[in-house]
């Protein structure tokens, strides 16, 4: 399963495990990713989303149909 946000592009980000005595080892860095369904308005139906909470925030704060637009102007299938 691909970690990777279709509104703002997040996805995993590696890192270093830092240990008390400053010993360094590789992680990663997981976004919060979850399917979350939207009611679409315009089309009278759910769009199901893979999104962060990240991207949760971004449609709360733009809207659904404004998100919408412009991940169908970018060529994702909605």
């Amino acid at each position: 399963m691909s970690l990777v946000c279709q509104v703002t592009g997040r996805r995993p980000k590696s890192g270093h495990r830092v240990s008390h005595a400053n010993n360094k080892t590789k992680r990663w860095f997981k976004p919060n990713i979850q399917w979350k369904r939207f009611w679409l308005e315009s089309e009278k139906r759910f769009v199901r989303l893979k999104v962060s909470a990240a991207g949760i925030k971004t449609i709360n704060k733009l809207g659904i149909e404004k998100v919408v637009a412009d991940l169908r102007k970018k060529g994702v299938k909605v």
